[in-house]
């Protein structure tokens, strides 16, 4: 099932919405493959959000030694003002407590 995850910041946690449930977390990884939805077209914010097909692939609020299965590439950014994602799609990404989103790779194991 579709999920969307977006930063409330109002209460600074992610909101994780499908069209069944509405949940929300201080971190996230989404262990599996994502991708940008934009809607300019809305009122009210969020306009931009990220979006996966399969839910189960979402790990709320994951220990450190899962995390550090894998290493960081480049952080996610969204123009608010102009509505787009510095990239539009990929894999693994970790929406840290801090309201950071970074975009991850799986660390290769010597």
């Amino acid at each position: 099932m579709k999920s969307k995850i977006h930063r409330c910041n109002c209460r600074k946690v992610w909101s994780i919405q499908n069209r069944k449930t509405k949940v929300t977390a201080d971190s996230i990884l989404l262990n599996g493959e994502w991708y940008a939805e934009l809607r300019p077209e809305r009122r009210c914010d969020p306009k931009g959000f990220v979006a996966t097909k399969r839910s189960q692939e979402i790990i709320f609020n994951p220990p450190r030694e899962y995390i550090e299965n894998f290493r960081i590439i480049e952080k996610l950014n969204y123009d608010k003002k102009n509505v787009n994602f510095n990239i539009k799609y990929g894999k693994y990404l970790l929406f840290a407590e801090d309201g950071s989103c970074y975009i991850l790779e799986k660390a290769k194991n010597p």
